[in-house]
């Protein structure tokens, strides 16, 4: 195995056992969303109930709340279009330096 290989698989099993290792560590603990979480210190603060602002505009739009499925379906596209965003300019940089390599040439 190359020393590159070895990095990438050892770099890998790290971050599996960052993401893996807390789920067992703290076996009783909640694990909530940061909207929880902040409107419960606007609470704290203030002694009132928090009241948003603003209205989401899909929730206008519909009359209502968009169902959880809904909800997961839409961040899973804004992720995939964020993935695939990332790794085309990332792709685009290789080849860069693969042409600026093969020609001699420099872009930019």
């Amino acid at each position: 195995m190359s020393k590159s290989k070895k990095t990438v698989f050892i770099l890998s099993l790290i971050a599996l056992l960052i993401a893996v290792l807390p789920l067992f560590m703290l076996k009783g603990a909640e694990f909530g969303g940061s909207d929880d979480a902040g409107s419960k210190v606007v609470a704290e603060i203030t002694g009132t109930d928090y009241k948003p602002w603003v209205e989401p505009v899909m929730n206008r739009l519909i009359g209502g709340e968009l169902p959880g499925e809904v909800e997961s379906l839409l961040f899973c596209v804004q992720t995939g279009i964020g993935v695939g965003v990332v790794f085309f300019f990332l792709g685009r940089f290789v080849e860069r330096s693969k042409w600026e390599k093969e020609t001699g040439k420099k872009l930019g």
